[in-house]
């Protein structure tokens, strides 16, 4: 067997159109955020306004989020990977946004619980 087939046989990589697809995909989640900044930023639409203004960060995390998943298992061929590599990467990343909430956690709790102006 060539080295060729066996590289084959081992994962199949994701078509030209899959990629196309992707890239897609990613611009409209990149038009959504740009989209969320501006309706947050000028309050126009007043309606919307009220709803985007007060959450755009979350909306901002949630949506580059989707946009690192998708890049990470398509163009990195992660979803190719087998489950010890992917765990290498995806640990960290895990690890991170766990500590990350952990603080924001405990700069909440002592914001709340600290007095404006006392110690």
């Amino acid at each position: 067997m060539s080295h060729a087939a066996t590289h084959t046989g081992e994962h199949a990589h994701p078509s030209a159109g899959t990629y196309i697809k992707i890239a897609i995909i990613l611009f409209m989640l990149t038009a959504l955020e740009v989209g969320a900044y501006e309706v947050a930023s000028s309050g126009e639409p007043a309606g919307l306004a009220a709803f985007v203004a007060p959450t755009i960060v979350p909306i901002l995390i949630v949506l580059s989020a989707a946009k690192f998943a998708l890049v990470a298992m398509f163009y990195m061929h992660l979803k190719q990977d087998g489950p010890l590599l992917s765990g290498i990467f995806v640990f960290p990343i895990i690890l991170a946004i766990g500590i990350a909430l952990a603080l924001i956690s405990l700069f909440a709790v002592v914001h709340l619980l600290v007095k404006p102006g006392g110690h």
